[in-house]
């Protein structure tokens, strides 16, 4: 008869002890992908939505103070003749510009909170496509307001002939969401020389709480700067440390480890602004 010999208790130990080595290291691996993978994703996400938002407000803020009486089917049922130098004087709206709504305007907000921007040019529809019941071609002018509530970045649109009470309103204001998970917005903005003596270009920032009195001096805005801080979706992003950071003029915050956070800043010359400008010379 022959006898069969089965592994000793030892070697089934040794062989039980390799494969939780090999188990935990695999566990291991698998961990780190799904972390690495969870951190590219909130990456990815925050970028894709940082270049949309920057692309759109850049689309956007560059016709701030546009007012084309040339080209431009402008209805005429109000003195586009006045309009006109209210826009292009006041193309960055604050508190106290409008008749109708004495409380909309620009502001700088307190302890680094969300600044708030309020602008006036010449468009055929607002910042959520409003035409508020003008003829299709005809321009008129759109007062818009960026601004967060929460986390959301949102856009309001006004017709501006109802704000300064030349119009009774006919169609509501509406109001869209441009972007959400928005932790801070901040704004600064271009001051140039005294009109008469300017060439156009931005000789200081400031903050809107400024811009009264700079406007006073026949001082106009001819370049804005903004800064956005967005985060990730997910929360299951694991950093090392917590981040800190500091928009534009703000102090330096810090903010969770469990989100990816990034900035998203942008200087932008007003060319409409610089023109009107440079042509009061």
């Amino acid at each position: 008869m022959k006898r069969v010999q089965g592994f000793s208790l030892v070697e089934l130990m040794i062989s039980l002890v390799l494969g939780l080595v090999i188990s935990g290291a695999i566990i291991q691996v698998l961990v780190s992908s799904s972390v690495t993978n969870t951190l590219n994703q909130a990456v990815s996400q925050v970028q894709e939505s940082g270049r949309y938002i920057t692309s759109r407000l850049t689309g956007e803020f560059y016709e701030i103070g546009r007012y084309d009486l040339i080209t431009a089917s402008v209805d005429d049922s109000v003195d586009t003749v006045s309009e006109a130098a209210f826009v292009q004087n006041n193309p960055v709206s604050l508190v106290g510009d409008f008749s109708a709504n004495a409380s909309l305007g620009s502001t700088q907000a307190s302890s680094g909170a969300n600044d708030q921007l309020v602008v006036s040019l010449l468009a055929l529809e607002d910042c959520t496509g409003n035409k508020h019941g003008y003829a299709a071609g005809d321009e008129f002018h759109v007062v818009n307001r960026y601004f967060v509530s929460g986390t959301e970045f949102k856009c309001t649109g006004y017709d501006g002939r109802v704000l300064r009470g030349l119009k009774a309103q006919s169609v509501s204001p509406t109001t869209v969401t441009l972007l959400d998970n928005v932790s801070n917005f901040q704004l600064q903005y271009g001051v140039s020389d005294v009109a008469e003596d300017s060439n156009g270009q931005a000789i200081t920032y400031v903050t809107a709480d400024k811009l009264s009195a700079l406007r006073a001096q026949n001082q106009q805005v001819v370049a804005l700067r903004w800064g956005i801080l967005l985060k990730s979706y997910q929360n299951q992003v694991q950093q090392t440390s917590a981040p800190t950071f500091a928009l534009l003029n703000e102090n330096a915050v810090t903010l969770d480890s469990a989100h990816y956070y990034q900035v998203f800043t942008k200087t932008l010359s007003l060319r409409n602004m610089k023109n009107f400008v440079r042509s009061i010379r």
